[in-house]
């Protein structure tokens, strides 16, 4: 769990540090091939689709850069250690592109015997109990901001957005008010949308077990 500030926020340092151990462990569980979902039974719901052409563009992106900027320093910068260092960065680069992505792809969102776990890569990490849950349904809706985490005021209290590319497609309501932590500090909040790839798909689970 990150550590606070005595006004309850992490501080710049501490996000950067706790998401960027988060991307390298990532990676390691997706190259591990560790489970991905929190229990026996449960079933993943991933959250990629919007943003996984850009992320794969990126990567692509990158490793042509690595050969192309060595080949190019090494014309024009006759000095071997800017070849080095120029080589490390690009492939420190590319590599962490890919741990962000397997970020993403190993912590779905999870429907399973206990409860519903909503994610989001390193960031974002809730777990409700079926007894938490109200109600839930399908609800598209576009975000004013491209923030993966944002707030605003609903009905009976505060609404916790979670995103992604300014997308939530997945509306829960909370029977009691619920406080968890996230890299930027401690949110309470009564409401929680939050974006799947399959939300009927998640809903209809997520109700059998409400039924039940």
């Amino acid at each position: 769990m990150t550590k606070t500030t005595r006004t309850g926020e992490a501080s710049l340092f501490q996000k950067a540090s706790a998401f960027e151990a988060g991307v390298w462990r990532s990676l390691y569980v997706l190259i591990a091939r560790r489970p991905r979902v929190p229990e026996p039974g449960a079933v993943a719901f991933g959250y990629l689709e919007p943003v996984s052409l850009l992320i794969w563009v990126f990567i692509i992106g990158s490793a042509i850069e690595v050969p192309v900027a060595h080949l190019l320093i090494g014309h024009f910068v006759p000095w071997p250690p800017a070849q080095i260092i120029a080589l490390v960065i690009g492939v420190w680069g590319l590599i962490w592109m890919i741990g962000y992505w397997a970020a993403l792809k190993v912590h779905p969102h999870a429907v399973g015997p206990s409860g519903l776990r909503v994610r989001n890569a390193v960031t974002v990490d809730i777990a409700l109990t079926w007894n938490d849950i109200d109600a839930i349904r399908v609800q598209k809706l576009t975000l004013p901001e491209s923030k993966t985490v944002q707030l605003a005021d609903g009905e009976d209290g505060t609404v916790l957005q979670v995103g992604v590319s300014s997308q939530v497609n997945v509306h829960l309501v909370l029977f009691e008010p619920m406080t968890v932590t996230l890299l930027s500090g401690p949110v309470t909040f009564t409401e929680l949308r939050f974006y799947a790839d399959d939300p009927k798909g998640l809903v209809t689970s997520a109700r059998a077990y409400l039924r039940a």
